[in-house]
């Protein structure tokens, strides 16, 4: 039994982090140069392979292929760990993300943990150490710059984006992703209450906290993962290339991975948090039970169904990089301590308010 529990895990982690993570990396980079190019009136990769698919893996290889370059002045074992501590927490966040229902009668999720959400930020707030030894072990002025910044703006959003979540684990009153998910299947999503319990008064009452919390943590997600309009640790109009300025070949790779694999990870938190995880609309195909047995076919869909939303969630972080401009550092300060935290602190103090009135 031990050794059917060890390569099952073994099949999902492969599956999930390899086979999906991974691919859709390489193709979020592509689609973000072709979206990009798309609002710039330009063409964006088209050579290698049919409308330039395979351009992420010419990419890839050249950066293999290049000089792995270390500075002199720079201190070589932190400058060495730095791109790995970006990377590898942004890879063991999936651990606990359920991407579909079940699939040969085994949960499609690789730890089905009674605290997910916190393990995910347990873990994604390690990857501010690999910038700021990125920064420090790099021994110049730019990538220390960049890296200070980062440790600020992320702790500052840390707080909001824990606090976006409390409402909903109010509400469902539970941690566990794949029940929330399944509570979810069943009555209505949590931004789209339409079928189930979730028509009823208490149901769209409680979609204003809801709705609240989503605006907070999709916020708080783009600060996290430093893209645009929040990508102040690497704003090339003031910092050369900010935290990874020295960095060359694979080194660089990582971290470029790291962001957007961050950026995978945050799509599949929101997701099945707001917007039902893997199920279906209005309730089609969703098992009785979270261990109920589910047909192949329907295992399929469901996975399908987890995908497709993360890729659109992908989608509008591109589309929000390429058409909103950076803010100042002090705006972006004010927005997390001064807005979000007493917003997202409001926001408990209403979930709380609504569920003792209802």
């Amino acid at each position: 039994m031990d050794w059917q529990i060890l390569i099952a895990a073994a099949v999902k982690i492969v599956g999930f982090v390899f086979l999906a993570t991974l691919p859709l990396v390489a193709m979020s980079v592509w689609a973000e140069r072709r979206v990009s190019a798309a609002i710039q009136d330009r063409v964006g990769p088209n050579r290698v392979g049919p409308f330039g698919l395979l351009q992420a893996v010419a990419d890839g290889i050249k950066f293999l292929l290049k000089e792995d370059f270390t500075p002199a002045h720079v201190r070589k074992f932190y400058f060495w760990l730095a791109p790995a501590l970006t990377m590898v927490p942004a890879l063991l966040t999936c651990a606990v993300l359920p991407f579909g229902s079940k699939l040969f009668g085994e949960k499609m999720v690789i730890a089905d943990l009674d605290v997910g959400p916190l393990f995910v930020f347990a873990i994604a707030s390690l990857t501010v150490y690999g910038i700021v030894l990125a920064g420090w072990a790099s021994n110049s002025k730019y990538p220390f710059l960049g890296g200070v910044r980062s440790t600020s703006q992320m702790i500052s959003y840390e707080i909001s984006l824990g606090l976006s979540i409390v409402p909903l684990v109010m509400i469902y009153g539970d941690l566990n992703l794949g029940r929330i998910v399944h509570e979810q299947a069943q009555n209505g999503w949590a931004l789209l209450p339409l079928w189930g319990e979730g028509l009823s008064v208490k149901g769209w009452i409680l979609t204003i906290p809801i709705l609240i919390s989503f605006v907070i943590f999709t916020t708080s997600m783009f600060a996290e993962t430093n893209r645009l309009p929040f990508d102040l640790p690497e704003c090339e109009t003031e910092l050369v290339a900010g935290y990874h300025t020295e960095y060359s070949s694979m080194k660089f790779a990582l971290f470029f991975l790291g962001e957007y694999a961050a950026m995978i990870i945050g799509s599949g938190l929101a997701v099945t948090l707001f917007l039902g995880g893997w199920s279906l609309p209005f309730g089609w195909l969703t098992p009785a039970s979270p261990d109920a047995e589910v047909p192949f076919w329907h295992g399929l869909l469901h996975i399908g169904a987890y995908f497709a939303k993360v890729i659109a969630f992908i989608l509008f972080f591109i589309v929000v990089r390429w058409t909103l401009p950076r803010f100042r550092y002090d705006q972006l300060m004010r927005l997390g301590w001064v807005f979000f935290f007493e917003i997202a602190l409001f926001n408990v103090i209403l979930t709380a308010v609504l569920l003792w009135w209802l």
